[in-house]
């Protein structure tokens, strides 16, 4: 794992942490090649082209996945405020563990999908 985003989850609001590090660990169970690193001051993974970021808010966790996933999964993310590549996941709520493992391996199947070379 790298040190730069263990730094970055250590220096995160409290009420942030353990939700971070619960994400950073359901991300890497499912991608565990995965590079991570720090992009655009955030966690950043890369695993046969850009996968997740992250980063705490003030009320929540910006889970920040590149379309289409999120179009692609919106009746399952109804309940979730969202953008075209976000997803607000409450900070004073579980993370959904199951839908967040679901959207990182649709996520990989469509970098593997489109991967050029």
């Amino acid at each position: 794992m790298d040190k730069q985003v263990s730094v970055y989850i250590a220096k995160a609001p409290k009420a942030s942490r353990l939700k971070l590090k619960e994400l950073r660990r359901l991300i890497m169970d499912i991608a565990p090649g995965a590079e991570e690193r720090i992009s655009y001051g955030m966690p950043y993974y890369d695993y046969y082209g850009r996968l997740a970021y992250f980063a705490p808010m003030k009320d929540y966790i910006g889970l920040y996945i590149p379309p289409p996933i999120i179009a692609n999964h919106k009746r399952e993310l109804a309940r979730y405020i969202k953008t075209k590549s976000a997803i607000h996941l409450p900070l004073e709520a579980k993370l959904p563990a199951s839908l967040i493992k679901k959207l990182i391996r649709a996520r990989i199947m469509h970098n593997k999908t489109n991967r050029k070379g």
